[in-house]
Formats: structure tokens, sequence, C-alpha cells
């Protein structure tokens, strides 16, 4: 199985689980800046991670990456749409629509 290393030296074996390399970046890196992280030194490190892993991979990775950012997609467009429905009334036309004469 393949490696990377963090920039922080701590090794991340390679089993096609994206969730292992965020909560990495997150625990070595994120935290260890206190959350004080910008935009620029994030990717840096992914970078640094995406160089180190062969081409064969990357892809994999990318694979994952992408159902799972599609997953996480549907399923805010779902949220938004639930809260519409759910929502209360408002305004103008919705104290006409509450009242009962």
């Amino acid at each position: 199985m393949e490696t990377v290393r963090l920039s922080t030296g701590r090794k991340i074996t390679l089993d096609g689980d994206v969730l292992s390399i965020l909560e990495a970046l997150y625990r070595e890196v994120t935290l260890k800046h206190q959350l004080h992280l910008t935009f620029e030194e994030l990717m840096r490190e992914i970078r640094g991670l995406v160089e180190q892993m062969s081409e064969e991979t990357r892809k994999s990775y990318l694979v994952e990456s992408l159902f799972m950012n599609q997953v996480t997609y549907e399923n805010e467009m779902i949220d938004a749409y639930l809260r519409k429905l759910t929502a209360k009334p408002r305004g103008i036309r919705a104290r006409a629509v509450g009242k009962r004469a």
C-alpha cells in the first residue's frame, strides 16, 4: 500500500478512503494551526499529498472525492428544498392568509 507524508511528518496509508486523508489534514494541519490556516497553506498541503501519489491512486481518490461531493451536494439541495416546504409563511401575503374572518 502507498503512503504519503504530511508536512508535519505524519504518514498516511492510502487505502482508498478520502475521509482518512481529510481527518489527517484536519488533525495534523488545521488543529495544529489552531484553526488559523490560510487557503494557500491548506492548498499547499493538499498539493504535496497529491504529488506523492501514483497516477492510479490519484484517479481513485478523484473518483471517490467526486462521489462524496455529489452526495453532499444532493443532501444540501434536498435540505434546502425541505426547509422551503416547511418554512412558515412570511410577509404581507402570509398575514393575509393567516387571518380568517
